[in-house]
């Protein structure tokens, strides 16, 4: 039996995308645990590598370089990635309270979020930054090297924390500030006698370092306040700042104490089998759990020798099987950046330094990261031996995408939808081949009516039913009328009865958020199961006057787009898994965007529609047809989805592309990316030229975009791309 066939009944859930997490991740890839339906909990779409961090702000690493990409690393595990902060859990519900949206169940969990170094002093959130969470301080530190170097501000740095994370990260700052021109003067500052964390052979050789480097370390005091550009200490004079990092110890994030979660000093208290004191279904791991029958420090190594147990456990708890104990190493090596490419070694009281170390430590950083880039390939699906005729050539095709990609061809639905080209009903205005249906009603208003559906782009059902919502409703918003009423239609994987509800709970919840913000009701609907995640959406809409349609184009009309193209390149380099994490969450998160307020400021346009299954090409052919027009497409002028080009030009295409190119209104355009399928695409509006600009300025006003792409004369249908 596949793995798919398989019903689900029991949630994981993974709570933040920390190294152990991220391990586990790539382990359950090659090997899911049928039956179980895996999530994970992240504010942002990659996490970063804590073992490359200095080597990033001394500016020996890329941004890409230092970052997990979850985005992938989920899609390769099979896992629904929910970006958003974990904000509590109840554990007698079985809950995970996260931002933003409703609560996630689960039956099995784990913890890994890290900590922070954000310090409780007195203007540490105004003026100062804590070294973790590391995604904060790269981006801050980014920032503030970028300002130095024009000049705009000091290259003035103090450092909280004499530990190993704040000499290290002093050593990799002034690197980089002198490698990007200016003189930099950091201050270590530390409340002991001597910095910490080292023996007295790594103390000597890292003070050597520091001295060569310049920076000025203060011991014996203590930070009493910070301001903007200074740092107030105890008994010795201010140090001037104009970036202050906080680096002194490991802080529990704030809301574990709100919770019911066993903790020690804020750290959850953890059971040699990793799972939390007194719950065997909630496990934590990282620098976030305290282990009192193993007592160590904060560090990495800890939770990269602690995944295979974790993993091996969490599988034991979905199952009944037996666990393992963690049993942590006792002494480990240290290596430590030296903000050239330097470093040194230490363990068993020894410490070396050098170039060579540094090599050595690179060779390691890098295979950890190259274990979680280079995912191992899924065999393919074997066709049959023996097939009916075209089997096995379908089989060998692109796979399907999901989304608009897997709509049937233009050419296609056109034939099958030709007998109904006229209708018996006086009051049905259109009917098939506009975006929908234009019912008059009595009294003289009209009403709009329109249905879709979309196969899962991605395992979220939360992420879907807002896309699924924001695409059924393009339809009505396109015709420049007021949504009014929805009926979902649903088909859910085959799953236990806790788990329908639990999934139905959170389509149901979503999808009413973006119907409500629309301004309609989601009165109903219909599910069954079947062999995948599948949601649509019948919606209707009222208008005062006659709806506009794809038909009122005039000539000297612009073409206004109010979302990028690309959606359908960056699904299906998603499901290769080519496409980057960032610019696939972000092109999630604007797919999932209501265009109420686009289409309340286009309602007086002369013709719009939505660009979605049929591309660019295909909608703006639409409008020429219908409108008895042409068209002049400027390519530069039309907006893309960030990284959308490199993966076109990499081959990188929808599966319905190629449909879409042989059905074009126009034969020739050499772009594909004006024939990618879109999935909750833009307002396509023609209106004035003066009532463009008026519409991109009262766009711009409410913090919306909007682009002018070509224009409309008469002609014969042709579109031309310049």
């Amino acid at each position: 039996m596949k793995t798919t066939d398989v019903p689900l009944t029991q949630d994981l859930v993974l709570v933040g995308g920390g190294h152990a997490h991220a391990l586990v991740l790539r382990t359950w890839g090659m090997d899911p645990l049928p039956g179980a339906r895996l999530t994970v909990i992240n504010p942002g779409p990659t996490a970063p590598y804590t073992g490359m961090l200095p080597g990033h702000v001394a500016g020996h690493y890329s941004r890409d370089t230092l970052e997990i990409d979850l985005v992938r690393l989920c899609h390769f595990a099979g896992a629904r990635l929910i970006l958003a902060h974990a904000t509590g859990i109840d554990r007698t519900a079985h809950l995970i309270e996260v931002e933003g949206q409703g609560p996630i169940a689960y039956d099995v969990a784990s913890i890994d979020i890290g900590i922070t170094a954000k310090m409780n002093l007195p203007g540490f959130a105004e003026h100062a930054v804590g070294a973790k969470p590391l995604d904060k301080y790269a981006m801050r530190w980014r920032e503030f090297v970028a300002s130095a170097k024009e000049g705009s501000v000091d290259p003035t740095v103090a450092v909280i924390g004499g530990g190993v994370a704040g000499c290290e990260l002093a050593l990799a700052m002034t690197h980089a500030l002198k490698q990007a021109g200016v003189k930099p003067v950091v201050t270590v500052i530390e409340v002991g006698p001597q910095i910490s964390g080292v023996g007295n052979r790594g103390r000597h050789k890292l003070m050597q370092a520091m001295a060569q480097a310049g920076i000025i370390l203060r011991t014996d005091t203590r930070v009493t306040q910070i301001k903007a550009g200074q740092v107030v200490l105890e008994t010795q004079a201010p140090v001037e700042a104009a970036l202050t990092v906080g680096a002194a110890g490991a802080f529990p994030h704030g809301w574990l104490v709100q919770t019911d979660l066993p903790l020690i000093d804020g750290f959850i208290e953890i059971t040699p089998d990793l799972s939390i004191k007194g719950d065997a279904n909630v496990f934590a791991v990282g620098d976030c759990a305290a282990m009192p029958f193993a007592p160590r420090p904060k560090a990495g190594v800890f939770a990269v020798r602690a995944a295979p147990v974790l993993h091996h456990n969490l599988r034991a708890a979905l199952t009944g099987g037996a666990r393992k104990p963690f049993k942590p190493q006792k002494n480990y090596l240290k290596l430590i950046s030296l903000g050239e490419k330097s470093a040194m070694a230490e363990k068993f009281g020894l410490a070396l330094s050098g170039r060579i170390l540094w090599r050595w430590k690179d060779r390691i950083d890098r295979a950890f990261m190259d274990k979680l880039d280079h995912l191992p390939t899924i065999n393919p699906a074997v066709p049959p031996q023996t097939a009916a005729t075209g089997v096995r050539e379908m089989m060998q095709a692109k796979p399907l995408c999901g989304g608009c990609g897997a709509k049937v061809g233009g050419a296609i639905l056109a034939d099958a939808l030709s007998t109904l080209s006229s209708a018996s009903n006086p009051d049905v205005l259109t009917g098939a081949g506009d975006d929908a249906a234009i019912i008059k009603l009595p009294g003289g208003s009209f009403q709009v009516l329109s249905t879709d559906h979309l196969r899962a782009l991605v395992d979220d059902p939360v992420q879907m039913a807002r896309i699924a919502a924001v695409h059924a409703l393009g339809d009505v918003w396109a015709m420049g009328a007021d949504p009014q009423v929805a009926l979902s239609s649903l088909i859910l994987p085959r799953m236990s009865p806790a788990l329908q509800a639990r999934t139905l709970r959170e389509i149901t919840d979503a999808a009413r958020e973006v119907f409500e913000d629309a301004g309609a009701s989601l009165v109903g609907g219909h599910t069954t199961m079947g062999a995948e995640l599948t949601i649509g959406f019948t919606v209707t809409g009222t208008r005062s006057s006659m709806p506009i349609t794809v038909g009122g184009a005039k000539p000297g009309d612009v073409l206004l787009l109010t979302r990028p193209i690309g959606s359908g390149v960056i699904m299906a380099g998603h499901m290769e898994r080519t496409a980057n994490g960032r610019d696939v969450a972000q092109a999630l998160k604007l797919m999932q965007t209501s265009q109420s307020r686009q289409a309340a400021i286009l309602r007086n346009a002369h013709a719009m529609t939505d660009v979605t299954g049929f591309g660019l090409a295909g909608h703006v052919g639409a409008i020429c047809k219908a409108s008895g027009l042409s068209a002049r497409i400027t390519q530069a002028d039309v907006p893309l989805y960030g990284g959308v080009r490199a993966l076109s030009e990499a081959g990188v295409a929808s599966s319905l592309l190629q449909a879409n190119i042989e059905n074009a209104p126009t034969q020739g355009i050499a772009d594909p990316l004006l024939h990618d399928p879109q999935t909750a695409g833009g307002l396509l509006a023609a209106l004035p030229q003066a009532a463009a600009h008026k519409a991109i300025a009262a766009l711009e006003s409410a913090g919306l975009q909007g682009w002018i792409i070509g224009a409309l004369q008469s002609g014969d249908g042709t579109i031309t791309v310049s």
